[in-house]
Order: C-alpha cells, then structure tokens, then sequence
C-alpha cells in the first residue's frame, strides 16, 4: 500500500489531513500485521482505539445532549448505545472504504479481516483517536460527526435500533391472529473460517423477505431488514 495514497484517501473521507502520517500509518496498522513484521505492540492500532473510543462515546454523547431536548438519560443513553455500537461503527467504516485502507496480517487478510465487522470497527475508533492526538478535540469532533451524521440523526429520531426482527414481529402481530414467522436456511458458502449465510424469512410458509451475513444471527437480521423495506 502507498502511504501518501492513504493519507489523500483519508482526507477526502474525513476532511482531516494529519501532519504527523505515521500516526495515520498507526492508526490503519492491525494487530496480526504489526506481528507479522515485528513492529511492536506501539505500531498497531489498538491503543489508539483505546484513545477514539472514549472520544466517540463523548463527542455523540454531547451531540445527542444538544439535540434531543429535555430527553432522560436512559432515553440518551440507548440512542449513544446504538450509534457507537460494534455493527455501527462497523457499518459506517465499510461504506467509507476503510477496510480497504487496513495493514492486516495474511492470516486475517485470508479470513476476511477486512469486512469484519470487529476489526473496522476497531479501525474507525482508532482513526478517530488518531485525529484527536494529531490535530486536537475540534478536528476529532468535526470528523466524528460528519461520518455519523446520518446516524446521529436517526438514532436521536429512534429509528436505528437494529434489531429489525423485533420490529419484523411487531408489525406482522398488528394485523392479529395467529402468524407463524420462521427462519429458513437458504445456503451456506465459502470455507468455514469465512462463511457467508443467506436465510429466508417466511410467514405461513410465504417468503417475505431474504438476507445474507458471515453469520447466521447476521442474515436472519438482514431478512427480517429486507421484508420490513418492502412494506410487510
């Protein structure tokens, strides 16, 4: 990877550019990589994690403060919960490329390491944290909330929790009677350290809606997710 084709990727997404790049290096360096070449525990990623997720937790925090009024704190509470929750931040660094960017290791590059919901997660926390120590708490803010901006949003309006079974179940139970709601494997594909499950949602034996995940819990969600986008 070419560090100054990082650094210019990094900066379109976050709108941060760092002085100090090896910070930048640090911060996109996986645990498995900085073993692999010897780098020690100081060049990976993990300590800046350390540093990004106390500072997302504030910075989202303070916001949903501002926000959302004369809300309680537990009502706060669960909003921050799941904005800066693992499948979250996860998601948030898939759709900017971030996996991409990632100094992994060729046992985690060969297990999928660079959609794992775990290690971007951890990834985004760390680049937050690298921010923070490079440019200061205003450009970790800035960053921060223009990357969960839409999240923020949604979560401060209720509608990001993602437990899209849940919410499967209660709106087919609206209608009352008796549904019979079940989960159908469809296939399973790939070798077993990098599986990709695609499950069927079915009501009285009708499919509703289809998802696939790296688990099954994973594609059952994402069924549950695509039968409440077609209006059942």
């Amino acid at each position: 990877m070419d560090q100054n084709t990082d650094h210019e990727k990094i900066y379109k997404l976050t709108g941060y550019s760092f002085k100090n790049r090896g910070l930048l290096m640090t911060a996109l360096t996986h645990s498995s990589y900085a073993s692999e070449h010897k780098l020690g525990y100081e060049r990976n990623n993990e300590r800046l994690e350390f540093i990004g997720d106390a500072y997302v937790d504030a910075v989202v925090g303070a916001e949903l403060f501002a926000i959302m009024g004369k809300a309680r704190e537990g009502v706060l509470s669960r909003c921050r919960a799941d904005i800066v929750c693992e499948d979250s931040l996860a998601d948030t660094a898939l759709k900017m490329g971030l996996g991409e960017l990632l100094y992994l290791g060729k046992g985690e590059e060969a297990s999928g390491g660079r959609t794992k919901p775990s290690i971007l997660a951890d990834a985004f926390e760390a680049l937050m944290g690298a921010i923070i120590l490079d440019g200061g708490y205003e450009a970790g803010r800035a960053a921060i909330l223009r990357l969960l901006a839409d999240r923020i949003r949604l979560g401060a309006q209720g509608k990001l929790n993602k437990d899209f079974k849940t919410k499967l179940q209660e709106k087919l139970q609206e209608t009352g009677g008796s549904i019979k709601i079940e989960y159908r494997m469809k296939s399973e594909k790939g070798p077993d350290h990098n599986k990709t499950f695609t499950v069927e949602v079915c009501v009285d034996d009708r499919v509703i809606g289809t998802g696939s995940g790296q688990s099954k819990a994973r594609a059952e969600q994402a069924a549950a997710e695509d039968a409440l986008s077609k209006g059942v």
